[in-house]
């Protein structure tokens, strides 16, 4: 183990040049659902990571087996669990200037129902990222989806894995994520579960990633956004 830590530490970091368009800085966002069973591990991520250099990158079904991401690749690591379950949210961070926090969502009223889910809302500046796992009802992720929007102002991302089927159709929010398949369910019904919607925010490039181990494939998403100006890459 050691071994491989300190081969991804040569492999990795953290210190990439900002990615820049114009005179704006591109805020580049990778997203990805793991498959906390048997799916990504700290490995895989971290050579995404290498290979794609986002400055974010946002993980559903995370366990604490990823835990180890920044000694690999440097930056900051925020883990969100969720009450009764062994898997939860994370980010991953270039930078150590986001402020998360946590946002319960509307749950079901059923019977045996999944435990709460919470958001992992993220703020960097006058920004606000939301990193989403949302339930698989079509009404309640729909009202997941609305909580959330009305929870934050200005220019807003809502990102992760939504289980939605169909549009959304959330006011003032567009849909900007890739329109290709994200998942297959038993590896068959090929949907789009994966997806982005903006508020007062231009996405200007989307796209899948290779599915690699997970059941998902990640998302990569860039942006045209200006952040602080005091903001500098975390060293190793």
């Amino acid at each position: 183990m050691r071994k491989l830590v300190d081969r991804l530490k040569g492999m990795a970091s953290s210190e990439a040049t900002p990615h820049v368009v114009g005179s704006k800085r591109k805020l580049r966002i990778i997203s990805w659902n793991l498959l906390h069973r048997s799916g990504a591990l700290v490995s895989d991520i971290s050579a995404l990571i290498e290979q794609e250099k986002p400055d974010l990158f946002l993980m559903q079904e995370v366990t604490e087996i990823i835990q180890p991401l920044s000694d690999l690749v440097g930056g900051r690591y925020y883990e969100q669990s969720w009450p009764g379950r062994r898997h939860g949210l994370a980010a991953w961070s270039r930078s150590d200037l986001i402020h998360p926090k946590p946002l319960q969502l509307p749950e079901s009223k059923l019977p045996g129902k999944f435990p709460t889910r919470f958001a992992q809302l993220l703020e960097i500046g006058d920004l606000s990222i939301a990193n989403v796992h949302l339930s698989h009802g079509q009404l309640l992720n729909r009202r997941q989806l609305r909580l959330i929007a009305r929870s934050t102002e200005g220019p807003t991302a809502i990102i992760g894995d939504y289980n939605l089927l169909g549009p959304a159709a959330l006011r003032e929010f567009t849909d900007v994520g890739p329109r290709e398949t994200t998942h297959h369910a038993q590896e068959i019904m090929p949907f789009r579960l994966d997806r982005c919607m903006v508020r007062e925010l231009h996405c200007f490039a989307s796209r899948t990633l290779l599915k690699g181990p997970s059941d998902h494939r990640p998302i990569l998403l860039e942006f045209d956004h200006p952040l602080d100006k005091s903001e500098a890459p975390v060293a190793d």
